[in-house]
């Protein structure tokens, strides 16, 4: 009778592999795309368009009049953990019109990081309303664009009405070592909720 696979002939049975998926969220032009492709170990798979003169009046590029392209599907990069443990990443569509494909996208998601522009903050708050309403724990890092206004977390925090528990960071999406930052702060975030969800809650009188 043929055996079941086994780790290196030692007759124990290998364990099946983990893949963690995490979403990269935000506003058009917040720097998704960079961040994704900043902290991927294989070469990111992207779904971008070029800007064309007929999508100017549907998508803003008030604070990135230099962007010439738009993500229309997703981004995906990797990074593998250990044997057996991955993390997949998503980077989603920032325009109103692609919104549908989050739905989608957040199946199954650990969680995601929100990346915020102060220069277009406003443009964070469906993607804070998008994880809030679904229960999916989240981490907002700001993008410090170069010239960009400067403000402290806290402020950030208080601009977009952010629950206490919510971690925010400042950050440069292109920065490899800030990307991987922004991943254990969401990981740490998301086993908190878990915990605080599964707590005993307290009798009512």
């Amino acid at each position: 009778m043929a055996s079941a696979p086994s780790d290196r002939g030692t007759g124990v049975p290998d364990a099946p592999p983990i893949a963690l998926k995490i979403l990269i969220a935000g506003g058009f032009g917040v720097g998704k795309t960079t961040l994704v492709g900043a902290v991927s170990e294989i070469k990111p798979l992207r779904t971008e368009e070029m800007l064309t003169e007929a999508g100017r009046p549907v998508d803003d590029t008030t604070g990135v009049e230099g962007k010439s392209t738009t993500t229309v599907a997703m981004d995906f990069g990797r990074i593998d953990i250990r044997a057996g443990l991955a993390v997949y990443l998503f980077g989603t569509p920032g325009q109103d019109r692609f919104w549908f494909v989050w739905d989608e996208l957040a199946v199954g998601a650990l969680g995601a990081v929100v990346l915020a522009d102060t220069r277009r903050l406003e443009d964070s708050f469906p993607s804070v309303d998008f994880f809030e309403r679904r229960g999916i724990p989240f981490v907002v890092g700001v993008n410090c664009f170069d010239g960009s206004p400067r403000h402290p977390a806290e402020e950030v925090r208080a601009a977009l009405d952010l629950d206490p528990r919510v971690p925010v960071l400042l950050c440069d999406a292109r920065s490899r070592e800030n990307g991987k930052e922004l991943l254990v702060k969401l990981v740490e975030h998301a086993q908190a909720s878990w915990s605080a969800d599964s707590a005993p809650q307290p009798a009512r009188v």
